[in-house]
């Protein structure tokens, strides 16, 4: 399908209302004493559709599955345009240190590659989107990725990517609340600045990571837009696919973005369309 035609249909969608079947709280998994589930979402038809691995924001400490709140038009759109999706639970701090959200990314995805198409889904067609600490999980999986937990397309919206310069600017773990809740530590020391650059994705790119499609208020003030411009820049000197798109005059809170720019949601899903549709 021509790239035209792909992104023409998925601004259609956007207008139309389509049927589907929500389940909820399925068990991906097992890990520190906790039962942990997802929703999804089963589109009418006969399939097999594209799959989104929705992993919500919140500060790692915060935020649910179900899309309520700034989550809800993302969850919405993807039910539009009949994506299967799954959005997960996973473990929070101050109770769950790091690194147990990204160790449930993970589970996520290898459930999900296994059982997509009890849900009208394509396992060879997966996608991973996250917005705010959510990016930071779909970024960092998909960057550390094996073959058991590896997509073909990522979208990060208001990712942070770049920890340890995050932290520096705002003085330090001491001063971040969310990132001190899930480390547990206050200080700048040797082993915590190792730490953040380990769990920061800028840092582990290399050529062959799937595509990246990266969406943010150019007004953000809790994840600072240069810092998605320079992981831009490294995935494209790996040679790795990576759409940066600004929204003029939008923050960081995603519920708000579509007042600023009504065709940012457009854009979202003819990139999604048109990146799996490629993949087949």
């Amino acid at each position: 399908m021509k790239p035209a035609l792909v992104i023409f249909l998925a601004t259609t969608l956007v207008a139309n209302v389509v049927c589907a079947d929500i389940k909820t709280n399925i068990e991906y998994g097992q890990a520190g004493g906790e039962t942990l589930r997802l929703d999804a979402n089963v589109p009418d038809g006969a399939g097999p559709f594209p799959v989104v691995i929705a992993i919500h924001g919140g500060g790692w400490c915060a935020g649910d599955k179900s899309g309520k709140g700034d989550f809800a038009p993302v969850l919405k759109l993807l039910t539009t345009n009949q994506f299967t999706w799954f959005s997960i639970n996973y473990r929070l701090g101050p109770t769950n240190r790091w690194p147990a959200c990204f160790e449930d990314v993970q589970t996520a995805v290898r459930w999900v590659k296994a059982h997509a198409s009890d849900y009208k889904g394509d396992p060879n067609q997966i996608a991973l989107l996250g917005y705010s600490a959510g990016g930071h999980l779909v970024c960092l999986t998909a960057a550390l990725a094996r073959a058991d937990t590896q997509v073909q397309a990522v979208v990060g919206l208001a990712p942070p990517t770049d920890l340890l310069a995050d932290a520096e600017n705002r003085g330090g773990v001491g001063k971040w609340s969310s990132m001190r809740n899930l480390l547990g530590r206050d200080l700048m020391n040797d082993e915590t600045v190792e730490l953040l650059r380990q769990m920061s994705p800028i840092n582990h790119l290399q050529p062959g990571l799937p595509p990246f499609l990266l969406m943010q208020g150019d007004s953000d003030k809790t994840v600072l837009p240069p810092f998605t411009r320079n992981f831009a820049a490294k995935l494209k000197e790996n040679g790795v696919p990576c759409e940066l798109y600004f929204l003029k005059g939008a923050g960081h809170r995603i519920a708000d973005w579509e007042k600023f720019d009504p065709a940012y949601p457009q854009k979202l899903v003819g990139w999604l369309s048109q990146t799996l549709t490629a993949k087949r």
